[in-house]
């Protein structure tokens, strides 16, 4: 096949065997698939026209998804970038025709999101006629997940299939599991967060060298359902760290913090669950990484030796790693509420 754009290259995952209970789903960069899907149907709608900007901010692999999505279909791309996007990143960015912002450097998460938040509204107020894509809020973001959702019930049988990855924006999860269980109720979903995140209420707590922004919060995303996820993990670096060095190590595979993350929980409620087929999200490779994880992986644990405190609320939690059984429950009202 000759693929029209280097995105019908990129935005198709693969489906990799790791054990007889774990497959890796991994993506060369997860967010292209969603981004493509809601530019292609926001045009087809009529809601922005071609040639029109859009505008999100972003803390990696969603500002290169838009910027490939607009360069596919003639669009213009604006983006408002978090102080922890790479000079490479960067560089990508703007060759591909991006006006690219970065707020000012700070280890505050939430400053970060704020900052980038505030600024998107000023260009906004400035310019109405572009078009926010707002990644964290709007659904759109869910249809090129169901996409990849059918590609997985083609090839994997659903019936004792579990999901775990980083929850993030909640798209790429709750959009595979929403899709999956149309036709199998029973396929079951493990997010992943870092410590720090309010997504889950594990906001309390500081993980000072947590770098995985993309897959918690500090701010509430309404494009995350809840009520989608049976179990949650909370790591802190150390131990994502330890996942993605063991995931090169055991199985040759290069990926990024959120993909370590969700392996180490996934081999973990592998040995809980071993009647069950655990689908690992790989979301982009690990060159991000190198030297903030790979350069250090003499100090990678032995996963095997690791195992998650089981708690039975979020204000039981503690670090570096907690497990808690949310049975589908929603959205906490402040953070803290317990799930059933």
């Amino acid at each position: 096949m000759i693929h029209p754009h280097i995105t019908d290259a990129l935005k198709v995952p693969d489906l990799v065997r790791l054990t007889d209970g774990l497959v890796l789903l991994r993506f060369e960069s997860m967010k292209i698939y969603s981004a493509l899907a809601a530019v292609r149907h926001l045009l087809e709608r009529g809601t922005i026209r071609p040639g029109q900007t859009l505008i999100d901010s972003s803390s990696g692999i969603y500002a290169y998804a838009l910027a490939l999505a607009c360069h596919r279909y003639g669009m213009r791309c604006h983006i408002v970038a978090s102080a922890t996007v790479d000079a490479t990143t960067r560089a990508q960015l703007e060759i591909l025709g991006a006006t690219v912002e970065q707020v000012s450097p700070s280890r505050d998460l939430k400053l970060d999101q704020e900052l980038r938040v505030r600024r998107v509204r000023e260009v906004l107020a400035g310019h109405p006629d572009r078009h926010w894509m707002r990644q964290y809020h709007d659904d759109v973001h869910y249809l090129g997940y169901h996409e990849v959702a059918d590609r997985i019930s083609a090839t994997l049988p659903t019936a004792g299939l579990t999901v775990v990855g980083g929850v993030g924006s909640g798209a790429s999860t709750g959009g595979l599991v929403e899709r999956l269980r149309a036709t199998d109720p029973s396929v079951r979903l493990v997010g992943v967060q870092p410590f720090g995140s309010v997504t889950f209420g594990s906001q309390d707590h500081h993980d000072p060298e947590a770098i995985i922004a993309g897959i918690g919060s500090s701010i509430v995303f309404d494009n995350v359902r809840h009520h989608l996820y049976d179990a949650v993990h909370w790591l802190d670096f150390g131990h994502a760290m330890s996942g993605t060095v063991a995931l090169l190590r055991d199985h040759a595979v290069f990926a990024g913090l959120s993909t370590g993350a969700g392996y180490l929980a996934a081999t973990y409620e592998a040995r809980r669950h071993p009647d069950r087929l655990h689908l690992v999200i790989g979301a982009d490779t690990g060159h991000r990484y190198v030297e903030r994880v790979f350069a250090r992986h003499a100090e990678a644990l032995d996963p095997a030796a690791l195992k998650p405190a089981e708690v039975r609320a979020p204000e039981e939690m503690s670090m570096p790693w907690s497990r808690m059984a949310w049975r589908r429950t929603g959205r906490p009202a402040d953070g803290k509420v317990r799930a059933a």
